[in-house]
């Protein structure tokens, strides 16, 4: 299941992925929360706070799919994938993506600065 995070900051489009996710979370909430963005800021900050099992092959490939499709219909900027998962390491190497990084679940602050401003937070 895939939830908003409405905490996050005003120019990021932040999830939350726990359990068992699916395309129709994907088609039903995070598109229609990017194209806000995108229609409020002219760029997509995205971060995807990854809460579930990645040994699932099919989680990998929708995943992979999301992605590819986010890069391709916005105005993409920033995104970032949190997780304590080491297979979510390899989502950062993505073809196709520029400013895409990965941080652990401690990091997650550091993730939406990072997501927000660009920048890395001053420890």
């Amino acid at each position: 299941m895939i939830t908003i995070l409405n905490d996050a900051p005003e120019n990021v489009a932040a999830f939350n992925a726990t359990g068992e996710i699916n395309r129709e979370d994907f088609e039903n909430l995070v598109i229609p929360h990017v194209k806000n963005k995108v229609a409020k800021f002219d760029e997509l900050n995205y971060m995807l706070y990854l809460d579930t099992d990645l040994e699932n092959a099919d989680v990998k490939t929708w995943l992979t799919n999301s992605l590819s499709d986010l890069n391709t219909i916005t105005a993409y900027n920033r995104a970032a994938i949190v997780s304590n998962n080491e297979n979510a390491k390899k989502f950062s190497d993505l073809d196709g993506f520029s400013n895409f990084k990965f941080f652990s679940k401690d990091n997650v602050y550091h993730a939406l600065y990072w997501c927000n401003n660009g920048n890395e937070h001053e420890k």
